[in-house]
């Protein structure tokens, strides 16, 4: 406690200072009293004491400093005798850091993913008053322009809104055009947002006068040093954007990549000018819903009274256009991870994850506090000769806690180092080549904070474990020699519960990791409506090269008439939007006597695709009814389609489809021809959704997938086929990939997933052998003269084996069952990322009982080794 106070009297000077002043008073007015019984006069003898004691300034510090440097000191001392003993230990000591590291490095690489992801403020103006406006019934988010337009105008609880839409176009500067990726944005964009230009300046709401008036790029940081190599005379130059020219006016500020967290634009342009572009205008068509919608709340104004105001908008504008918006509803989510798309798997996966990461920090903690606790009882002889010697409980107890702060600290300094070059890792990386999709997580004073307080918590349970053994030691018992610590050996202890519960957590993170790891195998192997395996993907788009919707058919027959000539194809078709890609649309499907035409009429939402006469047969998607389309159904015969059985059933129960008409899109009336196979189409996990294929040859589309089936490998196959496209038309640009790997994309949150909890499960597997390597070697070495003894006795050595071994296989087995319980409940939270993730799955709880046995066999190993090679005669010998 002296320490304490020592340490506390550093912030209470004034209060210290009073004491010490009426001290020297004290001091003073006794010699002065002397001095007067001397016989000196009052004046001398006050004046003899005042010289006698020096300046009274100095001698409070001098007090102070004395006091300090005491406790300091003391301090010190015991930080080297712990460093000494930790030194004298280096197993121990390098065991723990590096349990401690793992650890602590997992929950901070967890908690900055989750920082930048869900706390950190988009860097804008105002960003807890931004939020991103979503229609509220589920499958299509989205907004129409002229909606947006109508809610930015008649809002009274937002002081501004803004519009974007992602995009790729062409970008070419007299050359051929390269793939590059937008955000179309409305005039206000930058404005609302609060952003400056680095370089340059950016386009307004005054520089739109109506469709196509505005051709202007503003650049993102690093496309200008990329493409420009960061050249400031950028500004005025002239690019093409789908063969159509557009001027730089400025570049962005460095770290601003808009409004969404994992999109890195190369440019951004406005709106009006998207018929350019994609070849359409969307912008008074008020049932194309394809654009996000953020708003600035006014100062004071809740959320929930921005969500009425815009409800009660939605209700009014559904009755003024009851045939386009009768659905219409709003509802305000956190803007950066695409709405609920991605927000609502992703907030609920990392905080699963995070609490994962503190189940791993946790487990580390039990285990270093069980390996704490055995040290602490072979220290008991040498705590009882520091007890008849003179020292405090407490002098010990502080000991055994600064030992553990030791520990953690450097356990903290190295997790948190590997951690920051993860995140740095993790913000450099980009997982699918085709999209500027990453995530920015430098580490931020957050992170930090942290760090530091996960550090200074996992020293606490390591170090109480010393701490309730010394304060629980009896100095005489301990000196003598006799059978309690064999008796000890015998009964549950406190050691015992701890390392069950590790095993429990370990075997839980590792029952999770498989799980996660079985689904994804499934996902791989699902049936999706169409067979990737054997095919390539050529994608591009029509537009970039300068082409309409009445050019572009001649040359996607030709390319797949050319292409089927090469050698080895088996099948050619394209498609506007593969499923599983990153397009697709939908639209609501009516009967075909249907009057009125709105959302409360339509049967069903539909995703859509144009599809090309062959397309099925080169996706290998079963047509289980009816015909193909064909190139003699053109724009002057009716107008015909294909649809999936889900679709089928909604419009027509179980009644024949093929010959059947409904109604779809711009409401015209479409004969089914065909019903072809369910399918997977905007994610691995979701339901059976409706589906409808259009024909390329009377729904033309510009996105281009040109799926190329051929047992021939890609290495041989893409050099011909780049031969024969780049001949019809060398300013295209394609992008080529085995369909597999173009499905990389929806296939990224089960693969993070897989990821994260396969290190996790790693981790937990370390930690479990450690723990009960720990345990079993503990026992074998205080049991060994007893064994040794056994064996003198005709004791069979299996029977040693059983007897040493008994506990830690006991403690592994009921940890190890209590963690696949909780395994099999709490991975229901992988379903909503990864594709069939059952905990039930024979698989999956034979893989995790098989782990956890061979966690077991290679933690008692060595110990079973030494129990069995035990030699009595040497043991009693060295007794």
């Amino acid at each position: 406690m002296a320490l304490f106070r020592r340490i506390a009297n550093l912030f209470r000077r004034s209060r210290m200072d009073r004491e010490i002043r009426a001290e020297l008073e004290a001091h003073i007015d006794l010699r002065t009293e002397d001095n007067l019984a001397a016989g000196m006069s009052r004046a001398e003898a006050r004046r003899e004491a005042l010289l006698r004691f020096g300046n009274p300034t100095v001698m409070r510090e001098r007090v102070t400093a004395a006091d300090a440097s005491l406790g300091l000191e003391s301090l010190a001392r015991d930080l080297r005798y712990a460093a000494r003993r930790l030194q004298h230990s280096p197993g121990f000591a390098l065991t723990a850091i590096v349990t401690l590291a793992a650890g602590i490095g997992a929950n901070v690489v967890v908690f900055g993913v989750m920082n930048a992801l869900l706390l950190r403020p988009l860097q804008v103006a105002g960003p807890e008053r931004l939020f991103q406006i979503e229609q509220g019934h589920e499958g299509d988010i989205s907004q129409s322009y002229p909606d947006f337009a109508d809610y930015r105008a008649r809002n009274s609880t937002f002081s501004d809104m803004a519009a974007y839409r992602i995009n790729g176009a062409g970008v070419s500067t007299g050359g051929s055009a390269q793939r590059s990726w937008i955000y179309e944005v409305s005039g206000n964009y930058f404005d609302m947002l609060g952003v400056q230009p680095a370089v340059g300046r950016f386009f307004h709401e005054s520089d739109e006068h109506g469709p196509n008036s505005a051709p202007y790029i503003v650049l993102s940081d690093a496309f200008w040093r990329r493409r420009f190599n960061a050249d400031r005379r950028v500004v005025g130059m002239k690019v093409d954007l789908n063969k159509h020219p557009f001027t730089i006016v400025g570049v962005a500020p460095r770290g601003f990549n808009g409004t969404e967290i994992f999109f890195w634009p190369d440019y951004w342009m406005p709106m009006v000018n998207e018929e350019q572009v994609e070849g359409y205008s969307f912008l008074t068509v008020r049932v194309n819903h394809g654009i996000e919608v953020i708003g600035l709340l006014k100062p004071g104004v809740t959320p929930q009274q921005g969500a009425d105001n815009l409800q009660a908008l939605a209700g009014q504008m559904s009755r003024e256009h009851p045939n386009e918006d009768d659905r219409l509803t709003a509802r305000l989510v956190m803007p950066g991870l695409m709405g609920d798309m991605l927000g609502g798997p992703a907030r609920p996966f990392l905080i699963a994850i995070m609490a994962l990461a503190l189940l791993v920090l946790v487990a580390a903690c039990v285990n270093l506090a069980g390996i704490s606790a055995a040290r602490a009882a072979d220290r008991t002889r040498e705590l009882s000769i520091c007890f008849s010697i003179g020292a405090t409980r407490w002098r010990l107890l502080r000991g055994g806690l600064l030992e553990a702060a030791v520990v953690s600290i450097a356990g903290g300094a190295v997790g948190t180092l590997i951690a920051a070059a993860l995140l740095e890792a993790i913000t450099r990386w980009q997982p699918i080549a085709e999209f500027p999709i990453h995530v920015a997580v430098i580490p931020d004073s957050r992170v930090y904070v942290v760090a530091v307080a996960v550090t200074l918590a996992s020293g606490i349970l390591p170090g109480l474990m010393p701490a309730r053994q010394i304060w629980r030691t009896d100095a005489l018992q301990a000196m003598k020699s006799g059978a309690a610590g064999a008796a000890a050996i015998h009964r549950l202890s406190l050691r015992d519960v701890l390392l069950a519960i590790q095993i429990a957590v370990c075997a839980l993170l590792v029952t999770a990791s498989l799980v996660s790891l079985r689904g994804m195998e499934r996902s791989l192997h699902a049936p999706m409506g169409f067979l990737s395996q054997g095919a390539l993907v050529f994608q591009t788009d029509m537009h970039m090269a300068g082409y309409s919707d009445k050019t572009e058919l001649p040359v996607q027959r030709r390319m797949i008439e050319e292409a089927a000539r090469v050698p080895g194809v088996t099948a050619v078709g394209t498609i506007d939007n593969a499923p599983l890609s990153s397009g697709g649309s939908r639209s609501g499907v009516f009967r075909e006597d249907t009057a009125e035409f709105r959302g409360s009429t339509s049967v069903t939402i539909a995703n859509y695709f144009s599809i090309s006469p062959g397309y099925l047969n080169a996706a290998q998607t079963k047509l289980l009814a009816g015909r193909d389309f064909t190139w003699g159904d053109g724009l002057d015969k009716p107008k015909v389609a294909i649809i999936n059985q889900t679709l089928a059933r909604r419009l027509f129960g179980n009644a024949p489809a093929v010959g059947r008409k409904f109604r779809a899109g711009d409401t015209t009336i479409h004969e089914v021809i065909g019903v072809v196979e369910d399918g997977r189409y905007d994610s691995l996990t979701e339901d059976s959704k409706a589906a409808m294929f259009f024909a390329l040859t009377q729904a033309p589309a510009g996105n281009t997938t040109l799926v190329v089936r051929s047992q021939l490998p890609p290495a041989q196959l893409v050099p011909a086929l780049n031969r024969v496209l780049t001949g019809i038309d060398a300013s295209l640009p394609f992008t080529v990939r085995p369909w597999p790997e173009a499905l990389s994309l929806v296939l990224f949150p089960a693969r993070v997933a897989t990821a994260a909890l396969g290190v996790m499960g790693l981790l937990a597997a370390m930690l479990a052998v450690t723990g009960v390597f720990g345990m079993a070697a503990y026992t074998v070495s205080k049991r060994l003269r007893e064994l040794g003894i056994r064996v003198a006795l005709g004791a069979q050595r299996r029977q040693l084996i059983r007897s040493a071994l008994t506990r830690p296989v006991i403690v592994l087995s009921a940890g190890s069952l209590a963690g696949l319980v909780l395994g099999v409940v709490a991975s229901r939270l992988l379903a909503f990322v990864v594709y069939e993730a059952s905990p039930r799955d024979p698989l999956v709880l034979g893989g995790a009982v098989l782990l956890m046995a061979l966690v077991g066999l290679a933690a008692t190993w060595i110990p079973a080794r030494r129990a069995w090679s035990v030699n009595p005669a040497q043991l009693l010998r060295e007794e």
